[in-house]
């Protein structure tokens, strides 16, 4: 079992790789910075063949709004990793799980029937990278 400490830490870390995903989308509204964005858009459509261009404006409005919800769900798990998670720990950590449970789900089921089942697999390892050692309660202190 992980401690606390672990945990805690590992929210900060979980909350700064969901995090980093709103700029990189934010930034894909504009013609200058779409690059990260497309690319990525490719890449977990496998395979890179440049057919994901990002250059429709509904793309990118629905690019901008996901960024949003990406950035504001990071700042929140930042800001439970602190007294929040002083205060409870387990019902924190079990919220955070269970949270990227359902954006795996969700997420997934989508890319599959959008014809993306690639993206599908690419989320298994990101999630296991987004809850890392928070699968398993911490052992008391």
């Amino acid at each position: 079992m992980t401690s606390h400490k672990t945990h805690k830490t590992y929210l900060k870390v979980s909350a700064f790789l969901v995090m980093l995903f709103g700029p990189i989308f934010f930034l894909g509204t504009f013609d200058a910075t779409v690059e990260p964005i497309r690319f990525s858009a490719d890449f977990l459509a496998w395979p890179v063949d440049g057919a994901q261009t990002y250059d429709h404006p509904d793309t990118r409005f629905i690019g901008a709004l996901a960024g949003g919800f990406l950035f504001g769900w990071g700042v929140l798990i930042w800001f439970l990793s602190g007294d929040a998670y002083d205060a409870a720990p387990e019902p924190i950590r079990r919220a955070v799980v269970t949270g990227f449970c359902a954006w795996f789900v969700l997420d997934s089921a989508g890319s599959i029937t959008s014809g993306h089942g690639s993206n599908a697999l690419f989320n298994i390892l990101i999630l296991f990278a987004f809850v890392g050692p928070l699968w398993r309660p911490a052992r008391a202190n």
